[in-house]
Order: structure tokens, then sequence, then C-alpha cells
């Protein structure tokens, strides 16, 4: 092998550590950056459907955070009236994304702080830039009230 084939030889190897030395890094904080978003979603998820679900919550808040919430303004203002719906909180227990704008919630819906559904699931998804609970979880936790509610099926 002639000098000029190794210096071709050994300018390749070069460009291409040179190249992996640059891309090794900007490929690390790609995947880096990929946990801390998702831990900063479940946060939002956890922080809003604890939001929503809290009986002091206000009516305007709440209808914010449920998807198409507007749909069912009227019977989240005459909730938000209700004793018995000032007492009532949830408790996060894990959320689980399914795509980039769902993610599958378990939790606890507490009445009075005492266990009123233990082992519920529904779904969050991704509006704009907030998590919101679907109006599929709302309506499903409102058909175990019986209730009939405008923008609910069936």
């Amino acid at each position: 092998m002639g000098i000029l084939s190794r210096n071709l030889l050994h300018l390749r190897a070069t460009s291409v550590l040179a190249a992996s030395v640059i891309a090794i890094p900007v490929l690390l904080s790609a995947c880096s950056s990929s946990p801390s978003a998702k831990s900063g979603n479940t946060a939002a998820v956890k922080a809003n459907w604890t939001t929503f679900f809290k009986g002091s919550t206000p009516a305007a808040k709440k209808i914010s955070l449920l998807q198409d919430g507007s749909k069912f303004a009227s019977y989240i203002e005459a909730q938000a009236k209700s004793a018995e719906a000032r007492a009532v909180s949830v408790k996060v227990k894990s959320v689980r994304f399914t795509s980039n704008t769902t993610a599958k919630v378990s939790y606890e819906i507490l009445i009075g702080g005492t266990t009123g559904l233990p082992s519920a699931s529904g779904t969050a998804v991704l509006e704009g830039t907030t998590w919101k609970v679907s109006d599929t979880s709302f309506c499903a936790l409102l058909s175990l009230e019986s209730a009939k509610v405008s923008g609910c099926p069936g």
C-alpha cells in the first residue's frame, strides 16, 4: 500500500472517528431528553387529573381540563354547587403513555378522604399543550352514577 493510499485510509478513519465523536453527544442528548419530557408529561397528567377531580376546583378550571369540556359545562357547573361533589378527590396511581397524545391513567376516587372507587382507569389526552381528562373517561364515570349528560353517548 502506497503512502497516498495509507494517508487516504487514515483520513477516512479520522473523518469517521470525528463524525462519531460529534454525533455521540447529539444522540445522547436526544435520548436523554426523552425521559425528562416523559416525566414532565407524567407530572402534568397527574396534576391535571388531581385538579379536575378536586371538589374545590372552580367549574371553569374543570371545564378547561376536560376534553371538549364546553360540551359538559352546564353539568360541571351544577355539580360545583353540590356539597357531595366538593368532597371528591382523586389519587393517581400510574400514568402509562400509549402514544404522543394519549395516556392510560390508573386512579382511585376518594370521597371525604375515604376510597369510593378503588380501581378506576381512564385516558388522558393531549389537546394543544394541555393534558386533559378524556371525555370518554368522564362519561364512563357518569354512567356509573346512571347520569344522563348531554355530550355523553347513550
